[in-house]
């Protein structure tokens, strides 16, 4: 049987990692400023992560959700207290697709409207209602194309107001910082008026901080530089350093039925084990402080190399927008200086390394981007 062919591939293959680095079948080292789409939060096989995954698999790696798995409520209860939101509640799924997918439905079910405001340049994931919202038509097919959906420009109240008036608005869908969209970062006043505007309208804010969360941005969450606080949000890829795990943290002012959500494989034993294990890695090594430092000293170095169009970002989330195609400059970093990086689009690189890149690492980084430049 073949592989279904979606995925262009560098010919490499990564076999094993450690901190902010990783390694390939032929004994390369690369730095790793990319963290496996922002996965890896806590870095490469964490001690502290190996141990509780080896111990819960060891004694049971799943069991269904119709009976008591008191791991879930010991990540919802560490994960309130790290962001802030310990009065909502925690629904449990495994990609951030899904939990996009289970809170726009949530939304629908609470106000029974249908339409969905989202924004230029989003990406929200690839299932049904995740993949509609997402400003992509190249990914929609014709099945997804029911879901009523308006995309506006980001940072334009006047034109989210225009549709909000309405009145069939379920909810507005806003990532934290637009990651593959090219790290755009929402003006905070045009967050704040987001808020005030969907309380004004009956409509559902949903923050997707699948990219974003998690301490990426130097906070918690990218939305609480606005410091506002949504109806829902969504989280996943840092959530559990790996493990396929995500979740909907969900206001007070929803009521649970049982029945309107469900899932399999969502808040399994190992899965729990996994994300509690990277809270406690969060917590005691401060790693949304070391974010802000190294990011803070990334930026500012970023911002001196030459052909730079824009440096876009917060923490360790970056944009670098070149004049030109990035497509070189990358390529040398990859099999010349044996750095992972991202993309958005032609012109822009994406870095999102691991939480716990140290200054020494940012050095190191530097060095290596300054040669693939020959600056």
């Amino acid at each position: 049987m073949k592989l279904f062919d979606v995925y262009p591939l560098f010919n490499i293959e990564i076999v094993k990692g450690k901190g902010c680095h990783v390694w390939d079948k032929d004994g390369n080292q690369y730095l790793d400023l990319y963290g496996g789409h922002a996965v890896i939060s806590v870095g490469h096989s964490h001690p502290t992560y190996v141990a509780a995954i080896t111990e819960q698999v060891n004694k049971l790696g799943f069991y269904s959700n119709s009976v008591i798995n008191s791991l879930q409520q010991t990540l919802a209860d560490k994960l309130g207290k790290a962001s802030g939101y310990d009065d909502y509640a925690l629904f449990l799924i495994n990609s951030g697709a899904e939990a996009n997918e289970n809170a726009l439905k949530l939304a629908s079910f609470h106000n029974g409207k249908k339409r969905v405001i989202a924004f230029k340049k989003a990406f929200h994931g690839r299932t049904s209602a995740a993949v509609r919202v997402t400003d992509n038509p190249s990914i929609i097919a014709p099945i997804n194309e029911d879901l009523a959906v308006t995309y506006l420009p980001l940072n334009d109240l006047s034109a989210v107001e225009e549709e909000l008036k309405k009145g069939d608005v379920s909810s507005v869908i806003i990532e934290g910082i637009l990651g593959v969209g090219g790290i755009q970062v929402p003006d905070d006043t045009f967050m704040q008026g987001l808020r005030e505007l969907c309380t004004e309208y009956a409509a559902c804010l949903i923050l997707d901080e699948i990219q974003s969360g998690y301490g990426r941005s130097g906070k918690f969450f990218a939305h609480q530089y606005a410091g506002i606080r949504p109806d829902m949000i969504t989280v996943a890829k840092g959530i559990a350093n790996g493990f396929p795990m995500s979740g909907v943290l969900i206001s007070p002012v929803f009521k649970p039925v049982y029945g309107m959500l469900g899932t399999t494989f969502g808040g399994n034993h190992l899965a729990c084990a996994a994300a509690i294990a990277v809270l406690d890695i969060i917590e005691k090594e401060k790693l949304v402080g070391n974010v802000m430092k190294v990011g803070e000293y990334l930026l500012e170095e970023l911002q001196t190399l030459p052909g730079i169009k824009e440096i876009r970002g917060r923490g360790l989330m970056i944009g670098i927008e070149f004049e030109e195609s990035i497509k070189a400059v990358r390529n040398k970093l990859l099999f010349e200086e044996k750095v992972f990086t991202g993309v958005a689009g032609t012109n822009t690189i994406r870095l999102l390394p691991p939480l716990s890149l140290t200054i020494e690492d940012a050095q190191e980084a530097m060095t290596r981007i300054k040669k693939a430049m020959k600056v």
